[in-house]
């Protein structure tokens, strides 16, 4: 572990683990005893202390470090990679809500971040153009209140959880407010890279709300889950909340059986559900990180006979103008003999 600079950093508040991270790379080689810096990158480095310190020093090919250091092959231009991958902008009846399945609409409410993953699908997304004000909300209440048919509500981002709990309770109450929505949705990587941002004003709000509240949180690898991630994982579970955790699957990060097998105890260890692995969105930048589907499928096999079926995450890929997420394993998947696959 790295032994980070300065007594009690670990009990300080989120808010200042945000304005702490690391976004030198010259600062991140140091701190990690790495031998030297890589090529500079398009997509800026971001990567807080607590996930810092589970990274192991001196180790290059930390599954940790690989998730959130630049690497020159982000500057390859890949057939095939497009920068809004998931074409949601074409989804987007009004500045920060998307729109593309039923029953359900998806909100940009902030375009920050606690890390900067590497592989984020959402790289080149012009987010100054396209999360919503105060004002904004009003029209996407208005929008979500005239469609009876729109029961949930999911905040997305960026991270939604880099908004302050005040802001958050009045997004909250203002999604309440329509009659007909019964659950609010945060995807969110915070409670993993910074648990404390699980903080009492996050838990009373959560607690207070009329809504359903659910939680998928983004961890790829078992070692992102540490005793101080378990601790939030549990708060959050206590004031009633449903966790469910998605996962990406990377090249030279999880993509052997082991890893996923790993990642699924720990989260239900936990308290958190396996739900989603995704196949990598195909935007420009992260070509070095695809598995094939092909080889993905193979290695779910591997899982499914290792694992119960109820740690067993769907493999999905989200295709634009699908009416929802393509489950690519499955019962009959699981049948097939490996070398068949």
């Amino acid at each position: 572990m790295i032994p980070l600079t300065g007594a009690g950093w670990q009990s300080q508040p989120w808010q200042w683990h945000l304005s702490h991270a690391v976004t030198d790379i010259n600062e991140l080689v140091r701190l990690l005893d790495l031998d030297e810096a890589p090529p500079a990158a398009d997509f800026p480095l971001m990567v807080p202390l607590p996930w810092l310190a589970r990274i192991e020093r001196g180790n290059r090919f930390d599954p940790l470090l690989l998730q959130i250091m630049p690497s020159g092959e982000e500057l390859v231009k890949s057939a095939g990679y497009a920068l809004d991958p998931l074409e949601e902008m074409s989804s987007a009846p009004i500045p920060g809500l998307i729109h593309k399945y039923h029953g359900r609409v998806l909100v940009i409410v902030s375009g920050a971040c606690a890390v900067n993953c590497r592989y984020c699908f959402r790289r080149h997304f012009p987010y100054q153009d396209f999360k919503p004000g105060r004002e904004g909300w009003l029209r996407i209440a208005e929008y979500v209140a005239a469609d009876p048919t729109i029961r949930e509500v999911i905040l997305s981002g960026g991270d939604p959880l880099v908004l302050s709990d005040s802001r958050l309770q009045w997004v909250e109450r203002t999604i309440a407010g329509t009659g007909h929505v019964d659950t609010l949705r945060l995807h969110t990587r915070l409670p993993v890279v910074i648990p404390q941002r699980v903080c009492d004003a996050l838990l009373e709000w959560i607690g207070a709300s009329p809504l359903r509240i659910v939680m998928v949180v983004h961890c790829n690898h078992a070692r992102e889950i540490d005793a101080s991630v378990e601790r939030a994982m549990r708060k959050l579970a206590a004031a009633g909340v449903v966790l469910l955790n998605q996962s990406v699957l990377l090249r030279g990060i999880n993509d052997s059986a082991s890893a996923i097998s790993d990642l699924s105890r720990r989260l239900f260890e936990a308290g958190v559900m396996p739900y989603y692995l995704h196949l990598l969105d195909p935007v420009q930048g992260v070509a070095h990180f695809d598995v094939p589907e092909v080889e993905a499928v193979r290695l779910m096999a591997e899982v499914a006979a290792a694992l119960p079926g109820y740690l067993v995450p769907k493999l999905v890929r989200e295709i634009p103008g699908e009416a929802a997420k393509r489950q690519l394993f499955g019962a009959r998947e699981a049948t097939f003999r490996a070398d068949v696959l």
